[in-house]
């Protein structure tokens, strides 16, 4: 019966640390009070999402300037005088627009370095998002933070700058253009940008920085913030993945560095219509105020040639502490570990407590769990996809019932575990089964230490797991108040993991939160070692485990705030005088099938063109749609002419319609030079040979139907072989189209071009300059350039 009370008082004890876990890394009691006046108020921050994120406003669109000029009176309110920067940049990803950045200083009293205080206000376009997380929170959590600061009329020596860049989601665009073409640029030491990738959750600390982080990481362990979340794990991920920020230009375009701050919890909001006030989540904008205004009020104080660094510094944070040490510590730390698992090993075995037969029994136990719930999470998922094909429909790989399959698969791990440590394991040879999950970890964290060692904190558990083992060696007796108290580091530390994997990287990768259920079960395995009746409780784990697959497939449908999302396009092909519906969804709903029919045809011909995507989205489906009278843009050739073997353009392309987007395609064969856009070429272009991936040119951004004129040349020997779309984003007020409104438990598709009526057509060489009949015949150049002008007209 004693085994019995405790393995439930271990249960519980395990579950408060969780649950303290999840309550201490973000403030939750938010109170609706605006509080005083010399404090962050998350009530007054929501008021101003609250009105930035009325209406969408991407760039190009009437409420993007709206938005522009509230912010410039939320700063001339605040007593500081504004500036705006507007120009045009190509970013490296081919997209071109001209951006709008507001700025704004406040001088300190001896500033050798400047603070940049960093968020767009633009919204994400072709997805009716409103940009209340993603990034009206990060606005307002600056506007909100200075005002604080101004009213209590802080001493600082560094000057302070505001940048609300604009453009971010078409390309990073307004940063490029502040650290490129604006001079304050130069002056800037350090940067804190504030962003979102959902709508709730604790808002993480990521750097940016292209030498070492550890004065990026001792300085932030100097500002104090209270509620601290991030690891170096997270950073070593992320300067693998091409997720880039704002912050991520100026590291590249000007070496300079900074802290981004940003939530990722209810991914599913990301760049949709549900991205407003209603889902973003109130603890979470008071999580980004409680990083600003202690890291505002140090860093306007300090010298910021401190962050800079060539050393790298592992970090990691737990309840209300941020803690660090250098890379160099790494691998001594797992070189230990191993000398004192030996010493344990052949201390115990001249004590006659370990027998190396059952050392060897321990890893059945182990393996088979990890191998077992890997494979059953991993094709188990599959398996919920095919049986739940609207999963597919949410792009970015986090359902509405998330969660509940994340409880579902770790309670399922669990169980597996209990149930092949029932058959393989009892209380009597626990000690000895324990040198497996010890030698795996160690193991694991050995080859971390050459391949990710922003990862070598995790051997931090395995020095606790030691601990335990030591002390059972030397008191030949299992302390089981003790062992509950040295858990708590691996709870800490590791459980946090299983849930952010899934959130941050999709549900395809809950396998990998399976893995390290199994592996973090091993290293309480004294613990769990000491439960009765494991069989019972691997009973009790699989029944939760049903229990909220359950409460998924009772989630699993949509309605009105988890809606569907679903595509729609008109495209006119002006080539051969065709127009057709077309989607990206794979499967349809009633709204699609109105205009694409319960049988539509593969839309082969119209992925001809790959338009970019987030997630290489293709189209899926078409069928025939009634043609439009619509007005097709002109294009004009200002230059066409040949010298040497280049042959050199200047086309100018012209809406003769309210449109919002050029896409520009040439044959693979064509090897551009010497590009150029609206007067700007790509950032950081190093030759004259224009970089770009397949048939995309660059993609156009229209702000105020602004024309697009090209310039380039290519070799004089490769055929001219050039497409454009032109789009405006209109498909369901243009008054050619009667579009239903969609159902309120649908939303248009995020990430890919939606909702748009398109005109695809040939760029064709028309001749636009006159000489006489003499001058052709007598200048080869002259002669040279008509003939291929000639020769183009000929080409279809």
């Amino acid at each position: 019966m004693k085994k019995d009370y405790y393995s439930i008082f271990a249960g519980l004890f395990i579950s408060v640390i969780l649950g303290l876990i999840y309550f201490t890394m973000m403030p939750q009691w938010t109170s609706y009070d605006e509080g005083l006046l010399t404090e962050f108020s998350a009530k007054r921050a929501l008021t101003q999402v609250e009105n930035i994120s009325k209406n969408p406003h991407y760039v190009g669109s009437e409420n993007h300037e709206v938005v522009a000029n509230y912010l410039v009176k939320e700063l001339n309110k605040l007593g500081l005088q504004t500036s705006i920067q507007e120009g045009y940049t190509l970013s490296d990803w081919g997209n071109l627009v001209q951006s709008k950045n507001i700025l704004a200083r406040i001088k300190g009293s001896n500033s050798s370095k400047a603070l940049l205080l960093l968020s767009h206000y633009d919204s994400a376009p072709h997805s009716y998002s409103l940009g209340a997380s993603d990034a009206g929170s990060g606005v307002a959590t600056i506007l909100e933070s200075v005002r604080a600061f101004l009213h209590n009329k802080t001493p600082h020596k560094n000057d302070i700058i505001i940048l609300f860049s604009d453009a971010e989601e078409l390309g990073l665009n307004g940063a490029a253009l502040f650290v490129t073409q604006h001079q304050w640029a130069k002056e800037v030491g350090l940067v804190l940008n504030f962003e979102a990738r959902g709508s709730s959750g604790p808002s993480y600390m990521l750097m940016e920085t292209s030498k070492g982080n550890a004065g990026l990481v001792k300085e932030f362990a100097a500002a104090k913030a209270t509620f601290p979340v991030s690891n170096s794990l997270m950073y070593s991920i992320y300067k693998m993945l091409p997720n880039d920020t704002d912050l991520t230009v100026f590291r590249e375009q000007g070496n300079i560095q900074g802290y981004n701050f940003a939530f990722i919890d209810d991914h599913f909001n990301y760049h949709t219509a549900q991205d407003d006030i209603n889902h973003l989540n109130e603890n979470t904008l008071a999580h980004q105020g409680s990083y600003l205004m202690p890291l505002l009020n140090y860093f306007s104080n300090t010298n910021l040639n401190a962050t800079q660094a060539s050393e790298d510094y592992v970090y990691f944070t737990l309840p209300y502490t941020f803690i660090s040490y250098p890379f160099s510590w790494v691998l001594p730390m797992v070189v230990l570990a191993i000398a004192l698992l030996i010493f344990l090993l052949f201390l115990g075995k001249a004590k006659r407590l370990l027998s190396f037969r059952e050392i060897g029994k321990g890893f059945i136990p182990l393996l088979s769990s990890l191998i077992a719930s890997g494979l059953l999470t991993f094709f188990g998922w599959k398996a919920l996809l095919v049986t739940y094909p609207q999963y597919n429909d949410l792009l970015n790989g986090f359902t509405y019932n998330g969660h509940a399959y994340i409880a579902a698969f770790v309670l399922l791990t669990l169980a597996i575990s209990m149930a092949f440590y029932h058959l393989f394991s009892d209380s009597k040879v626990t000690i000895n089964h324990y040198v497996a999950p010890l030698f795996i970890w160690i193991v694991v964290n050995g080859a971390l230490a050459f391949l990710l060692p922003g990862a070598g904190f995790l051997i931090i558990p395995v020095y606790f797991g030691l601990l335990i083992f030591g002390v059972f060696i030397v008191t030949q007796q299992s302390n089981r108040t003790l062992n509950l108290f040295l858990s708590i580091p691996a709870l800490l530390i590791i459980a946090p993991f299983i849930q952010m994997f899934p959130i941050g990287l999709g549900l395809k990768v809950l396998f990998g939160s399976a893995i390290l259920t199994v592996l973090t079960f091993g290293l309480l395995l004294p613990i769990f070692g000491a439960f009765a009746k494991k069989g019972m409780w691997s009973i009790i784990l699989l029944l939760l485990s049903i229990g909220f697959f359950a409460k998924a497939h009772s989630e699993s449908g949509y309605e009105f705030g988890r809606a569907k999302s679903n595509s729609l396009l008109y495209i006119y092909n002006a080539d051969t005088d065709q127009a057709d519906w077309t989607t990206y969804d794979t499967n349809l709903d009633s709204w699609t099938k109105s205009y694409l029919g319960e049988n539509p045809k593969i839309a082969t011909n119209l992925n001809e063109i790959p338009l970019f995507s987030k997630y290489n989205s293709g189209f899926t489906y078409a069928a025939n749609a009634p043609k439009k009278d619509l007005q097709k843009p002109s294009i004009e050739f200002l230059e066409d002419r040949i010298v040497g073997n280049q042959r050199h353009l200047k086309i100018k392309i012209s809406p003769n319609r309210n449109v919002n987007r050029y896409d520009i395609f040439a044959n693979e064969k064509m090897e551009i030079h010497n590009f150029k856009a609206n007067g700007v070429t790509t950032l950081g272009q190093k030759n004259s040979l224009y970089q770009r991936k397949g048939k995309k040119i660059l993609s156009y951004y229209v702000v105020g139907n602004a024309p697009l004129e090209m310039q380039f040349s290519f070799n004089v020997s490769t055929a001219f072989d050039m497409e454009l779309l032109e789009s405006s984003f209109d498909l369901l007020s243009n008054p050619l189209f009667e579009i239903t409104k969609r159902d309120n438990w649908m939303m248009p598709t995020p990430f890919v071009l939606n909702d748009a009526v398109v005109i695809r057509q040939k760029i064709k060489p028309t001749p636009v300059m006159v000489v006489n009949a003499l001058d052709s015949l007598t200048n080869p150049v002259i002669n040279d350039s008509l003939t291929v002008v000639k020769d183009s007209l000929k080409k279809p």
